[in-house]
């Protein structure tokens, strides 16, 4: 067969893989990075149909909720660069005054007030959208700076991650006041932030540490503090939520006792299995294993977006598409390690597994504007 005749068989096949890449391409969106997306969706919404107990209507509500959080992704990633550096400083600010309007007439759940509730159409958490308005907004103030930030920048920036951090810790919720503070922080990292102001401000906070513990915590956040240093000081109230979980985890041994088949979830004892202590459930039916797959697509997914954050064009999508994935990676850790008893537990649900819409919608709306990057070099 001649070399001509060889590339005229093959051509068919090349041009269905240009009209595949086109397709994609129109829609902005990442392959791969879906994918690795949808087998941690499915993966968790398994799980998740395990950790509701047969409740149809929860599950039923949490996959119209996931949804929601493709068309969320779908639609981010149609929005080009320069439209969000221009929609930053207004969605920063509505956020502000959503959360303004949290603290005199949100809606309160289990103590805390974190939620705005539309008569008639839905209930939403604004702290969930400052995730993306917070980091948008610094990256947004740096991108005409000269970086890395000097001493002035700097303290604009951090003023613009404390205003919304602190209103969200008023509601109170630590949890997401800390990711809020950690995805605005990951774009002052990422702007090439000196390391020597980062451990001067520890050491700053440690030698602070008897003022904050005194004045600034409230009470039940300390006793979340001192119990996670030992949990059987008060193993039927304050310490039962990290005992169960560890026993969980550890009951699972290297593969579970198998899906649907752990008992801390269905008798109980486990404590919100179906949110915050997610994991807790896939360690007991699915061991070690089901827990290493499932970190294992978690670290490829923040891979592939750490790449196509380097790929943009621009300081402000670079910064704030690396920031997303850092507020990801952000989630992640503090999930599992307050659930396996290495941090206190502060209310961070597992990202795409736990139930809830908010959180998820946003997340997914970040990885959308991660995937515009791609198809927008030029920003």
């Amino acid at each position: 067969m001649s070399t001509t005749d060889f590339q005229r068989t093959l051509s068919p096949y090349d041009s269905a893989a240009s009209g595949v890449r086109r397709w994609y391409f129109r829609l902005h969106i990442d392959p791969l990075l879906v994918i690795l997306l949808t087998v941690v969706v499915i993966y968790g919404s398994v799980v998740l149909r395990s950790a509701v107990d047969g409740n149809e209507a929860l599950f039923a509500n949490q996959v119209q909720r996931l949804g929601l959080a493709y068309l969320a992704l779908v639609v981010a990633a149609q929005i080009p660069p320069h439209l969000y550096l221009r929609l930053a400083p207004l969605f920063y600010l509505s956020g502000l005054i959503f959360l303004l309007l949290v603290l005199f007439a949100g809606v309160t759940v289990k103590g805390s007030q974190r939620w705005l509730d539309i008569p008639g159409v839905f209930r939403f958490q604004p702290s969930e959208l400052m995730k993306l308005a917070v980091p948008m907004a610094v990256a947004w103030y740096l991108q005409r700076r000269s970086l890395p930030p000097s001493l002035k920048h700097t303290g604009i920036c951090l003023v613009i991650i404390a205003v919304p951090s602190l209103l969200i810790g008023r509601q109170p919720d630590l949890g997401t006041s800390i990711l809020v503070f950690g995805a605005g922080f990951a774009v002052l990292l990422l702007a090439g932030l000196s390391w020597r102001w980062v451990i001067g401000a520890v050491l700053a906070i440690c030698a602070t540490a008897p003022l904050l513990w005194q004045f600034v915590l409230e009470g039940y956040q300390r006793q979340r503090i001192l119990t996670l240093f030992n949990p059987e000081s008060d193993p039927l109230g304050a310490g039962w939520n990290i005992i169960q979980s560890t026993t969980a985890i550890g009951s699972g041994g290297l593969f579970g006792k198998g899906l649907f088949e752990g008992s801390q979830g269905y008798l109980d004892f486990l404590p919100e299995a179906r949110t915050d202590f997610i994991v807790a459930v896939i360690g007991e039916e699915l061991g070690f294993a089901g827990v290493a797959f499932l970190l294992t697509m978690y670290l490829l997914i923040i891979a592939r977006g750490l790449w196509l954050a380097a790929q943009a064009g621009s300081t402000f999508v670079r910064l704030l598409a690396g920031a997303f994935v850092l507020t990801f990676f952000i989630y992640l850790f503090v999930n599992v390690a307050m659930v396996s008893g290495i941090l206190p537990v502060v209310g961070v649900p597992l990202p795409l597994v736990s139930y809830g819409g908010t959180s998820a919608i946003t997340l997914m709306a970040g990885f959308g504007v991660i995937m515009s990057v791609r198809t927008h070099k030029a920003w």
